[in-house]
């Protein structure tokens, strides 16, 4: 276990130090490249901001109109078919939306339900094995201007859905098979 720790503690900067080094070894100009990339990402991080505002205000809408709540009641027979539990579909809907949200709705959940309950280790798996597509979608895409992302959205879409699928069917058969 120490030996763990301390691979993961030096793991950053011995990394950044060999690319230094590299970079320096095939005569590439390290501080002027690095002063450029900096330049280039705070460039982006201004160019990010509007879609950035335009997806939050878009995710507050939805979550205050109801519409939501009202999906969740209107799948609930469905997901009961399954044996999906309805606590984790939000979450499953809000991951490809907001990252932080999602984060949100899972301790949320981990709170109510416990890190050790079905439901708990469900969130977090579910957390962990599926993406913020239409967070990346608009933000990313958006700033660098690529304007056809349907075929993106969808296998975005198809991995956040086969991500929550696997999720249910692991932690089922690992926890309480």
């Amino acid at each position: 276990m120490a030996i763990v720790q301390s691979f993961s503690i030096w793991f950053i900067p011995l990394l950044i130090g060999f690319i230094l080094l590299y970079g320096t070894y095939k005569k590439v100009p390290t501080y002027e490249t690095f002063v450029e990339g900096g330049k280039e990402g705070f460039s982006i991080a201004i160019n990010i901001i509007p879609f950035l505002v335009g997806m939050l205000v878009a995710i507050s809408v939805f979550r205050a109109s109801g519409a939501l709540d009202y999906v969740m009641m209107a799948m609930r027979p469905l997901f009961s078919l399954f044996h999906i539990p309805a606590e984790v579909v939000p979450l499953g809907l809000m991951r490809t939306i907001s990252g932080t949200g999602a984060l949100g709705m899972t301790s949320d959940l981990i709170a109510t339900h416990g890190p050790d309950s079905f439901i708990g280790r469900l969130a977090s798996t579910i957390q962990g094995s599926t993406d913020t597509t239409f967070y990346v979608l608009t933000v990313y895409f958006g700033a660098v201007g690529i304007k056809k992302m349907k075929y993106a959205l969808k296998v975005g879409l198809l991995a956040d859905l086969i991500g929550f699928l696997a999720s249910i069917a692991v932690i089922s058969l690992l926890f309480y098979a």
